[in-house]
């Protein structure tokens, strides 16, 4: 078995050593690892903007006084940006116990929560005004089914904003759930974004859009 405390191999992209995890243990131990050079090593090496590029569409569609989940939160960088923008009711959730720690040093969370995303999230329906995801829902990370429960425990009226690679979306079973979720009321589209480079620096290849859905049942 290896020993995920010790890194990634010599020579080895970080990035893709975490993204290549198979498994949800797997993956919170190497976020464990990450966790302490993890904003230094996007932002230095890697150039990354999603959360930059998605909090706009939260001012833009969730009021100030809303009660938000940061589903996959990491080391809070959304949940920064989103507190810098006058949201005070955030709830954080990720796997990764380093990563929670990180983002508790921010001080800007009221609660920093353990979940594995496309498991039952342990909240009430209806529990928040919005649910934002942002650089989680790919392979090795959160499945599509996650979707599932983020309309669960969002109000009606609520949005639901997140992240996802345009191949990862055809290919990971995403388009099926959105659709599924839009014909039975559930959710409709009110915006999303054009592709843009997520990781411009290190990996220009890795392209996202934002999406954004309005909770309508």
């Amino acid at each position: 078995m290896t020993d995920e405390s010790k890194g990634p191999a010599p020579g080895e992209d970080v990035v893709r050593w975490v993204y290549s995890s198979t498994s949800p243990t797997q993956l919170a131990a190497r976020y464990d690892f990450w966790a302490a050079n993890y904003e230094l090593d996007t932002e230095r090496d890697y150039g990354r903007n999603d959360p930059q590029m998605t909090v706009p569409l939260v001012q833009k569609y969730v009021p100030s006084g809303a009660r938000i989940l940061d589903a996959g939160c990491g080391t809070g960088l959304v949940g920064q940006l989103m507190a810098d923008a006058g949201y005070a009711d955030l709830t954080g959730i990720d796997i990764s116990t380093e990563m929670r720690a990180e983002a508790s040093k921010k001080g800007v969370y009221r609660d920093l929560l353990h979940a594995v995303l496309g498991e039952t999230l342990e909240f009430e329906s209806d529990s928040f005004d919005a649910v934002t995801c942002v650089g989680v829902l790919t392979f090795g990370h959160a499945p599509a089914s996650s979707l599932n429960e983020f309309v669960r425990v969002t109000k009606p009226g609520g949005h639901v904003i997140y992240t996802v690679r345009p191949d990862v979306r055809e290919t990971g079973g995403f388009i099926e759930i959105e659709d599924a979720l839009t014909a039975a009321g559930l959710w409709k589209l009110v915006e999303m974004t054009d592709e843009f480079p997520s990781l411009p620096k290190g990996l220009p290849e890795s392209m996202l859009r934002v999406w954004v859905f309005e909770v309508t049942g």
